[in-house]
């Protein structure tokens, strides 16, 4: 076997420093709310308005109605930094949308036909299965779109939304194709889980319980401590259940 002996090779770390940035807010797309906008509008090199495409999960339209129209009223009150390309573009959510191929090639045309290049953005709205799809059809279009995650789970918004990992399934497997692609922001819209139903809002106190039993002993003791007006759903124990969870998943 022949081995370049060390002299002959060139060797140099490449160090490389992400900005991780993640948002917490309610109604994000009330048109008074400037979070989103203003972190676009912090980054976008060009001048003038960012274009922007978005994906909205079919199931958080369908428990959020009026939802798309809201979302184009808004980019239309923000279109000096915000070129929204098309009224948001519905998709199948839920775990199976990651079994079929067909949304990523769907997504990529959309991107195609729009020229959504580099300096554009892609939202993505809804559960951590859909953001999962979207993700991985952002960050292999043009080697890389920038990315705004908007999960919309108590699961999602504290735990896999919030992360750098994106994939569909293949071969039956569970995300045999996928990236590790940090998103340009996450913006946690605390005002999607009035609409979820109840054993979905408990999926992330489950997931908080894990994560804190691990990493976190002083949040450990505030779910113990708050675990009646848990288990009740009461909106401000869940909102600090769900940052705090976040926060040690990007620790």
């Amino acid at each position: 076997m022949f081995l370049l002996s060390p002299e002959k090779m060139i060797q140099r770390p490449i160090p490389i420093t992400y900005q991780h940035r993640v948002a917490f807010t309610h109604g994000a797309f009330d048109r008074k709310n400037h979070t989103l906008c203003d972190l676009i509008a912090e980054s976008t090199e060009l001048g003038g308005a960012a274009k922007v495409l978005v994906l909205l999960d079919s199931g958080v339209a369908e428990g959020n109605r009026g939802l798309a129209e809201q979302i184009s009223q808004f980019c239309n009150v923000h279109a000096d930094v915000m070129n929204l390309v098309s009224p948001p573009m519905e998709m199948i959510g839920g775990e199976g949308c990651k079994n079929d191929w067909s949304l990523v090639e769907k997504i990529w045309q959309a991107i195609e036909c729009h020229k959504i290049c580099r300096h554009s953005y892609v939202i993505a709205i809804g559960s951590g299965a859909f953001i999962d799809l979207a993700g991985f059809a952002a960050a292999t279009a043009h080697r890389g779109i920038r990315f705004v995650r908007m999960p919309t789970t108590t699961l999602s918004q504290g735990d896999g939304g919030v992360g750098v990992k994106n994939g569909v399934n293949y071969f039956g497997k569970k995300n045999w194709v996928g990236t590790f692609s940090v998103p340009f922001a996450i913006v946690n819209d605390l005002d999607f889980l009035k609409s979820l139903p109840e054993r979905a809002c408990r999926d992330g106190i489950i997931e908080a319980i894990k994560v804190a039993l691990i990493r976190d002993a002083d949040f450990y003791h505030f779910l113990k401590d708050n675990a009646a007006s848990l288990g009740r759903l009461e909106t401000k124990p869940l909102e600090v259940a769900i940052r705090r969870s976040a926060e040690n998943h990007i620790d």
